[in-house]
């Protein structure tokens, strides 16, 4: 985790010429207007800092403004995949969130405290974490509710999912034959809403 307590200074260089940062103040211009919602500068810094930090991201010279460029996408789509999830009034309960979020942590190899101690040092809100897997989660939980009664799982994908990877269940490629399904599911219908949407850049 050493990388991650240097990249940020790296980051600071090179973020300054994209944004007024002045000593630990940071002011918070509209960026980008999605619908009625805003996302401002400090949302993109905040996000921008804690990408870096989860995905263990060097930024340099040449990779930072494609960064930029993939969190403000990421932001976007966050805002119309939110407007979705208000309109079906999904909710998230507390135990809900705290086995996701352990989840992420596992599943991406991260150790939990040091993430979390990672995110003071560099002046990351935690709350910054949280809203984006608790929109992953709510975003998940409406497109099963929609699609997971549509979904069909035939013997044919079980039995090639399960040649290629001999380790699997049938239990668990039966799961993965439903998911690839959902996945699609997702991918269709947050292109049909950010075909809606009404995007200005600031």
């Amino acid at each position: 985790m050493n990388i991650y307590r240097s990249l940020l200074v790296i980051f600071f260089i090179f973020l300054s010429s994209y944004y007024v940062i002045a000593e630990d103040k940071i002011e918070h211009k509209i960026a980008v207007l999605v619908n009625e919602d805003i996302i401002t500068s400090y949302d993109i810094i905040q996000r921008l800092k804690l990408t870096a930090i989860i995905q263990g991201i060097n930024l340099n010279a040449q990779n930072t403004q494609i960064i930029v460029n993939n969190v403000v996408d990421e932001l976007i789509r966050e805002k119309v995949k939110l407007s979705k999830i208000n309109e079906y009034q999904i909710k998230v309960k507390d135990e809900e969130y705290a086995e996701f979020e352990l989840n992420f942590f596992t599943r991406n190899e991260i150790k939990q405290d040091e993430i979390l101690n990672l995110l003071r040092e560099n002046s990351i809100n935690y709350q910054e974490l949280k809203k984006y897997l608790m929109g992953e989660l709510a975003w998940n939980k409406l497109v099963n509710g929609l699609f997971f009664r549509l979904t069909s799982i035939s013997d044919l994908e079980v039995d090639e999912l399960i040649s290629k990877n001999p380790t699997l269940s049938v239990e668990q490629a039966e799961n993965l034959v439903i998911q690839r399904q959902l996945d699609l599911q997702s991918s269709k219908l947050l292109r049909d809403i950010m075909n809606e949407a009404t995007i200005e850049y600031k």
